[in-house]
C-alpha cells in the first residue's frame, strides 16, 4: 500500500512539473511576439547631418534612423519658430529609438520667416530626400511639426499627398492670410486625406485654445478625421523648457500620443 501511494505521488509531482514547464514556455513565447511590435523595443539610432538641396538652395537636415537592415517609415518633422534646439535633436533620436527614420530640415536656415511656398517646397524636397534612403520604406510617410512647424503640418498635410498621416503640435489654424503666407491651414480643410493628430494646451497664448476647438469643429464638419489632445494649463511650445526636451508628466503623455498615433496610421 506504501509503495503503491509513493508511486502515485510520484506521477502527481511529474504532471505537475509538466504543467509549470508549458506555462513558462507559453510566457516566453507572448514575449517574444511582443518584441517584433514597433514601439515595444528601443533600437540603436545613428544620427548625422546631411543637407538637403531646394530652390537651388543647401538646406542642412539633422537625420537619425534605428540601426537595422529593414525598410522603415520616414516622418519630416518641423522645429518651431525659435529653431533647431538641442531638445529637438533628443526628441529626434528618441523618435527614431521607436523604428523610425526622422529627417528633420532646419527650414529657418535662410530666412527667419520663409514664405510658405519656399517651406512647402522643403518639406517636398525633403521627402524626396527621404526616398533615396535605402532603409526607408517610400510608401509610408507621415509629417510632425510645432508651433510654426505645427501650422506647416496643418497646411501642407492636405497639400503634400505622399504623407500618409500627421501631428501638428500647438499649430496656428487661421494664421496666413498676406503675400508669404496666402492661406490659413483653415483655407484647405475640404482637401484633408489623411488623418491628423492636434495636440495643444488651454494656456496657450500664441495660439488660444478657442481657434483649436473652431478649427476642430470645421474639421468635423468637413467630415475630416482628425484626433485632438489637450492639457489643461499648459503653455505654447510645452514639449521644450529652456530649449530641452521636458520631462513633465504632459511631455511624456504627449510624445506618446504621437508615437501611438503614428504606429496606429502607418504601420
Amino acid at each position: 500500500m506504501k509503495h503503491l501511494l509513493v508511486c502515485i505521488l510520484m506521477i502527481f509531482f511529474v504532471i505537475l512539473s509538466g504543467c509549470i514547464s508549458n506555462t513558462n514556455e507559453a510566457a516566453d513565447g507572448t514575449v517574444d511576439n511582443n518584441e517584433n511590435i514597433i514601439g515595444s523595443i528601443e533600437f540603436q539610432v545613428e544620427g548625422t547631418e546631411v543637407e538637403i538641396i531646394s530652390s537651388d538652395l543647401s538646406y542642412p537636415a539633422y537625420v537619425a534612423a534605428p540601426a537595422t537592415e529593414d525598410r522603415k517609415p520616414a516622418i519630416v518633422l518641423l522645429h518651431s519658430f525659435r529653431g533647431m534646439e538641442p531638445g529637438y535633436i533628443e526628441l529626434i533620436d528618441r523618435f527614431a529609438s521607436e523604428g523610425y527614420v526622422v529627417v528633420a530640415p532646419e527650414w529657418q536656415t535662410f530666412e527667419t520667416s520663409p514664405s510658405d511656398a519656399l517651406v512647402e517646397q522643403l518639406i517636398r524636397d525633403s521627402v524626396k530626400y527621404a526616398k533615396t534612403r535605402p532603409d526607408v520604406n517610400t510608401d509610408i510617410l507621415g509629417l510632425t511639426g510645432f508651433c510654426a512647424g505645427g501650422r506647416y503640418t496643418m497646411l501642407f498635410l492636405p497639400e503634400i499627398k505622399e504623407f500618409n498621416s500627421g501631428v501638428a503640435w500647438y499649430g496656428f489654424p487661421y494664421s496666413g492670410g498676406d503675400e508669404n503666407r496666402p492661406a490659413t491651414p483653415a483655407d484647405v480643410v475640404e482637401g484633408l486625406e489623411a488623418p491628423m493628430l492636434i495636440i495643444h494646451g488651454t494656456n496657450d497664448q500664441p495660439s488660444n485654445i478657442s481657434d483649436i476647438y473652431r478649427y476642430s469643429t470645421e474639421l468635423d464638419t468637413a467630415d475630416k478625421y482628425f484626433e485632438l489632445k489637450v492639457y489643461q494649463g499648459q503653455p505654447h511650445g510645452f514639449m521644450l523648457e529652456d530649449g530641452q526636451l521636458s520631462q513633465s508628466f504632459e511631455a511624456e503623455d504627449a510624445y506618446w500620443q504621437m508615437l501611438t498615433f503614428f504606429d496606429r496610421t502607418l504601420n
